[in-house]
């Protein structure tokens, strides 16, 4: 009878006992893991006051240091600077870059705000990339850069005359171009100038797995010679940023309807062959001389009547080998859709056989009217 009593008693303090010691273990528990937070919250807040103080101290941001080769030199001098337009960062101006007696045409842009802002950080990364990526004959070069000194900015070569679209449009009847080969732009000029903005795409997606994502003739420089070169790459920058290049689902902002493949209106991965798709437009722009895309369609239809496989017709003066590869270009499936390599090829290969006759227009192009047309904002 004793022993039983004094079981139960026994029963009933391990009872209690455990009623004290599993809630002070939850309680326990539970004060570690929120130290464990607090803790870290405070060595990231640390690690940024440090990183501040390290930019405090040598003035520098990242990428600083793999830019010194690419800083503006003591002996360079800029002159004659005039503004362009207004941009992301700040203004583009252009001007003559002279060193040791000799100028060069350059264009400059400028970043306005602070050097110690995540703005400034994004304009050394940006310079990074022109500097690193920008390394091939039909790319805009940039020539020099200034991010360790107030004011930072950027200098690029020139090319004369400038905006491919802007130079088509000086083509039409009646305008007055600025390149001494303009009176003899014709089909084969056609192939010539899509082979080297060929090249040039197939350079960024081979040698950095990069999309341009806006190509068009707006984003296109011509220089003298009928030489092009690949500008407009802030999609191709920014997404390198997001580590987006290859698959991911490519931003579209600013980025005109009427340029998008099927894909990118329906928000679906962008691949390459997404440009491949633009680049088809494209050829479309360069053989009817600037003239609008798709321009039976309001910009504002132009996302159902893809969707539902609307083609681009043939225009004016347009060879049926050109016309054939505009449309294996705009094929409705991506996978479809030709390879740079393959492009290049094809207009290796019929350059030759197209019309050498002056490509020309009915009339001067109304810029209001061609914004209009082209869904392309002011």
């Amino acid at each position: 009878m004793d022993v039983q009593v004094t079981c139960n008693i026994s029963s009933l303090e391990c009872g209690q006992l455990a009623l004290i010691i599993i809630p002070s273990l939850l309680v326990l528990s539970t004060l570690t893991i929120v130290s464990r937070i607090i803790w870290s919250f405070l060595k990231k807040k640390s690690v940024l006051r440090s990183s501040a103080a390290s930019f405090d101290r040598n003035g520098l941001l990242p990428g600083h240091k793999a830019l010194s080769s690419w800083e503006m030199p003591a002996q360079c001098i800029l002159e004659g600077v005039e503004f362009l337009k207004n941009g992301r960062y700040g203004a583009t101006c252009m001007g003559q870059l002279k060193r040791d007696g000799v100028a060069t045409a350059v264009v400059i842009k400028m970043f306005k705000g602070s050097s110690n802002s995540h703005e400034a950080k994004v304009f050394v990364e940006l310079a990074l990339f022109y500097s690193t990526v920008c390394k091939h004959d039909n790319l805009v070069r940039m020539l020099y850069c200034q991010t360790q000194r107030s004011p930072m900015y950027m200098v690029f070569e020139m090319s004369t005359p400038g905006n491919l679209l802007h130079f088509l449009w000086s083509l039409r009847e009646g305008g007055h171009g600025t390149c001494h080969q303009e009176q003899s732009f014709s089909e084969r000029s056609v192939y010539f100038v899509a082979k080297q903005v060929a090249t040039g795409l197939d350079y960024l997606l081979s040698e950095h797995r990069l999309v341009h994502g806006n190509v068009a003739a707006r984003s296109m420089l011509i220089g003298s010679g009928l030489l092009v070169k690949v500008s407009g790459l802030a999609l191709a920058f920014e997404s390198r940023q997001m580590e987006t290049a290859r698959v991911g689902k490519g931003g579209t902002a600013g980025v005109p309807l009427k340029w998008q493949a099927p894909e990118r209106l329906l928000r679906l991965p962008v691949t390459a062959r997404s440009d491949v798709w633009s680049f088809g437009v494209l050829l479309y722009e360069l053989i009817t001389l600037g003239a609008p895309p798709f321009p039976e369609l309001e910009p504002s239809e132009t996302f159902l009547q893809t969707l539902a496989s609307y083609k681009l017709k043939r225009p004016p003066n347009c060879g049926g080998a050109l016309f054939d590869l505009m449309k294996y270009c705009c094929m409705w499936n991506f996978k479809d859709r030709p390879a740079y390599s393959a492009i290049i090829k094809l207009l290796a290969s019929y350059i030759h056989l197209a019309d050498t006759t002056p490509l020309s227009a009915t009339r001067h192009m109304d810029i209001s009217e061609y914004r209009r047309k082209a869904g392309v904002p002011p």
